[in-house]
Parts: structure tokens; C-alpha cells; sequence
């Protein structure tokens, strides 16, 4: 049994890579990676800061270099590819498919990108330069250029000797793709028909009409349709209907991930480079800017805050209960903007369904805000014995909160709708609102109503 499969999850294994660490005799630690495969070198890498994965990465088997580089996060990545030259580099991509070598090339400068294109196989070159003319965030971009495919017309046989001479099946070929003289797509031939059918019979006797993606569509749409499909295999074609690749179940977990992680990180206004171990300065750098925007914001709330000052200054209570007011408003905003922007990264919302959901927030937003705006009223009036103080309060926090749940569904929308990314973008806008509406709602109320 290897010594990593003691451990029943993540954390055991890297307390036990740790226990490795401190042992002068790295006899283990050679041992241990020689037995871990491609992801789990990466995600190791990924769980240590630099100086500790500059020593690790010396015990990576020479083979694995470069798939392990196209695995990794892209700023660690990028602070290798830095280190080496065009030569060292032409050395770790060589055997690389094409998907690989283009993430490993996509962080390095242009004098190496030259110089490891010259040192490609006319193929994979081809490919690569291929998957480059995509934009970042569509089909193309992520998918295999490498199908299994064959003219119509031939039979069975002579497909199952074409592909034992050539080599062609591997653990990702999910079906035989069927194409016409100018590459078009006809239909697909799975394995099991290939194998059990007559072997004279033309592969068009038993191909099956294909679903494809094409090859300029979003890839985050392009997931959400094959997790839907529960499809672990679709071939992409271009506008004009020809083959130019496939979309595997492990791109789509990949786009998944991705699309994940890059949605938790926008959410709190962190940039899509930075992991846990970023240097101290790079990662102060990236959370700085939005730290900033949300400076301004905060200035616009305390603008708002300082129209209300004389209020403010006869009344210590509305003081004491502001932050209320915000505090909630922005919890229940910050619910429904959770849920929205997972349903339009879902492909839930469109048509009908958004007009139901802007009316089910309404009642939620109203329905939590008489509830709750009760609730502290009462706490108010406990506290203050002010039956105006009391009425002030409870308005306003139904006001607000009733306004931040249409606001967690209006802000993502419009964002969509101006192709902004509503992770990035929504969370400080949707304070802004809340800080806004709360406190201009209660000091706004105090004043028409107790002064």
C-alpha cells in the first residue's frame, strides 16, 4: 500500500508530506512523488508557499515536468516558465498533446513562444496556433483538437485497422466521428457499435446523428448544456459545420472549476491569479484595487450619512441603531445575489423564469422585512421606550430590506446584460445600494418624522 493511501482525505496527506519535509533523508520524499500521478503532484504544489515548492519541484520525475506545468494555477506557472529559457522549455512540452503546450506557452514572453513553435511537430504546432485564435472564454479555446474521425463510405473493418495502426484510442475517444471530403460533420460511431456490428457494413449504416457545440460558444454556456446532457463527449464544430475538435468530460470539469473558483474570488473582489500561497505584495496589489472601489463607496454612504447631521446630533439613538438598518439590508441582499449568480452560472434565468424570480424576491425581501423590521422595532422600543425611535426603525429596515432583495436580482441582471461579470462587479455595488437606501430610508424617516 502506498504511504499516502493511509490517509482518508487531503488534509491527513499533507500533515503526512509535512512529517516528509522535516526528515533530512529525502529518500521518502523521492518515494512519494514518484508515486503520485499528474493532479495530485499539481494540487501538492498548490498547498505550499514558494520557497517550500521551489524544493519540492526538484522531485518531480523529468517526464511529468511539463503536464504538471500545464496543471498548476496560472501565476505559479508563470514564475517558472519566468526561470527558464527557449531550450529548457522546448524540452518540458516535448510529448505534450496540444492543450498542454498551449497553457504551458500562454504565460511565457514572446522570444520563447517563437523559438518552442520552431521546435514543435508540424501537428501539434498547428493545433496550438489553432486553439491561440480563440478568444479566452469560448469553446475552442478549451476543447481537444485530437478526434478519432474517418470518411463516410468505409467499412467497419477497415475503421477498427485504421485505428490499431495508428494508434488512435485512448481513455478520452468516446466515439468515432464521421466526416465528409471537406472534414464536415455526419455523425458519430460509438465503440460498441464498431465492435459488434457486421465488420463489412459502411460506418454510415450505423452512425448516429451527432450533437455538437460550436466551436465560438461560451464555455461556461457550453458546460451547463453537457452537464444538463449528462454528456461526457461532444464534438465541437465550426460555423460552416466542420470538425475542428472535442469537448471531454475533464475540459468540462476543468471549465467547471474554473468558472467556480473564479466566481468565489470576484465575489470578494480578489483577481483570478491569486491562491492561497500568492506572495504578500502580488496579493496586496490585486485586493488593493477593489479595496479602493469600495473606499468610494463607502464615501458615498457617509455623504449620505452627513445630509442627516442636525438629526444625528438631537437624537443619539438613530446613531446607535444605523448600522442596523445597513446590517441587515445587506444580508438579505447578499442572499439573493448568492442565488442569482449561481443560476445564471447554472443557465437557469432567461425569458419567463426571470420576471417569476424578480416577483418571488419581492415577497421574500417583503415578507423578511415585516418580519424582522418587527423584530428589532421591538428590541427599539425595549431599549429606547420611543414610540417614534421605534416606528423610524421598523420602516426602515422593511424598506431596505425589502429593496436589497429586488436589487439582488436587478444588479446581476443588468451586469449580464452589459457583459460585465455580476461576481466581479455585483457584491460592491449591491452595498453601495444597501448602505445608500438604509441609511437615507431611517435618517430620512427621523427627520419627516420625530423632528
Amino acid at each position: 500500500m502506498r504511504d499516502d493511501e493511509k490517509y482518508t482525505n487531503s488534509e491527513d496527506q499533507l500533515l503526512h508530506l509535512q512529517n516528509l519535509l522535516d526528515d533530512p533523508d529525502t529518500t521518502a520524499l523521492k518515494a512519494y512523488f514518484t508515486e503520485l500521478d499528474i493532479l495530485d503532484i499539481a494540487r501538492t504544489l498548490e498547498s505550499f508557499p514558494a520557497k517550500t515548492r521551489d524544493f519540492l519541484w526538484e522531485f518531480i520525475p523529468d517526464e511529468l515536468v511539463g503536464a504538471v506545468l500545464a496543471e498548476v494555477d496560472e501565476d505559479i506557472r508563470a514564475d517558472y516558465i519566468e526561470e527558464l529559457s527557449a531550450s529548457e522549455v522546448e524540452q518540458i512540452v516535448k510529448g505534450l498533446d496540444a492543450q498542454d503546450v498551449a497553457e504551458v506557452l500562454e504565460v511565457a514572453d514572446e522570444a520563447i513562444k517563437t523559438s518552442v513553435y520552431d521546435s514543435l511537430d508540424q501537428d501539434i504546432r498547428a493545433q496550438v496556433e489553432n486553439l491561440y485564435a480563440y478568444e479566452e472564454d469560448v469553446v475552442g479555446r478549451y476543447m481537444d483538437p485530437e478526434t478519432v474521425n474517418v470518411k463516410q463510405g468505409v467499412s467497419l473493418e477497415a475503421v477498427q485497422r485504421y485505428i490499431r495502426i495508428h494508434h488512435l484510442l485512448d481513455d478520452e475517444s468516446q466515439q468515432v466521428m464521421i466526416t465528409d471530403k471537406d472534414k464536415r460533420l455526419l455523425g458519430t460511431l460509438s465503440l460498441i457499435d464498431l465492435i459488434k456490428q457486421p465488420q463489412d457494413a459502411v460506418v454510415d449504416a450505423h452512425m448516429d446523428d451527432p450533437f455538437t457545440l460550436n466551436d465560438q460558444m461560451k464555455v461556461s454556456d457550453a458546460a451547463v448544456l453537457l452537464r444538463s446532457k449528462e454528456l461526457p463527449f461532444v464534438p465541437v464544430c465550426d460555423s460552416d459545420g466542420r470538425l475542428v475538435g472535442q469537448l471531454n468530460a475533464a475540459d468540462v470539469l476543468e471549465i467547471t472549476q474554473d468558472d467556480t473558483d473564479m466566481t468565489l474570488k470576484h465575489l470578494s473582489g480578489v483577481s483570478n491569479e491569486e491562491e492561497v500561497f500568492t506572495p504578500v505584495l502580488r496579493s496586496a496589489k490585486s485586493r488593493g484595487i477593489w479595496l479602493g472601489i469600495n473606499l468610494l463607496t463607502a464615501f458615498l454612504a457617509a455623504f449620505v450619512i452627513g445630509q442627516f447631521e442636525a438629526a444625528l446630533d438631537q437624537i443619539v439613538a438613530l446613531a446607535i441603531l444605523m448600522p442596523v438598518v445597513a446590517s441587515m439590508g445587506g444580508i438579505a441582499g447578499s442572499q439573493t445575489l448568492t442565488v442569482v449568480i449561481r443560476g445564471l452560472a447554472l443557465g437557469q434565468l432567461a425569458g419567463n423564469n426571470v420576471r417569476w424570480l424578480y416577483n418571488k424576491e419581492t415577497w421574500v425581501g417583503m415578507s423578511n422585512g415585516l418580519v424582522w423590521a418587527l423584530v428589532v422595532g421591538l428590541i427599539a422600543h425595549v431599549w429606547f421606550s420611543d414610540a417614534m425611535i421605534t416606528l423610524v426603525i421598523t420602516l426602515a429596515i422593511f424598506i431596505n430590506m425589502s429593496v436589497a432583495n429586488l436589487s439582488g436580482v436587478l444588479i446581476p441582471m443588468v451586469l449580464k446584460k452589459l457583459q460585465i461579470d455580476p461576481a466581479l462587479s455585483g457584491a460592491v455595488i449591491l452595498t453601495t445600494v444597501t448602505d445608500v437606501v438604509g441609511f437615507l430610508s431611517f435618517l430620512g424617516l427621523a427627520t419627516l418624522i420625530i423632528l
